[in-house]
């Protein structure tokens, strides 16, 4: 079971922070006028966001019926990283919209 969260953990970790990267990665690409490549890299970053979204309703699920997910620095970590994730992806769409405001 301890393994099974492990890998639940760092599938959460692996993929918000690669969705974070392409958030910000995104809100560049809009800030040089790249409005296509942006929408590219969001549409991306999304795939790997609603990946991570995922393992971490499994893990809510395997806490909710047995209490078996321990207090770790490394749950405290993938917490972090989707929450961040999550602020990033809200902030890539405003940036981008106020970007094009900008360029027009």
């Amino acid at each position: 079971m301890k393994k099974e969260i492990e890998e639940l953990l760092f599938q959460v970790i692996a993929s918000v922070g690669t969705a974070k990267s392409l958030y910000i990665e995104a809100i560049r690409e809009s800030k040089e006028n790249n409005f296509e490549k942006a929408k590219e890299k969001v549409e991306e970053a999304n795939i790997y966001f609603l990946k991570g979204h995922e393992s971490h309703g499994k893990l809510i699920q395997m806490d909710a019926k047995d209490s078996s997910v321990p207090f770790s620095l490394l749950l405290v970590h993938a917490e972090d990283l989707l929450m961040s994730a999550d602020t990033f992806k809200i902030l890539s769409d405003e940036f981008i919209d106020l970007y094009k405001k900008i360029y027009k």
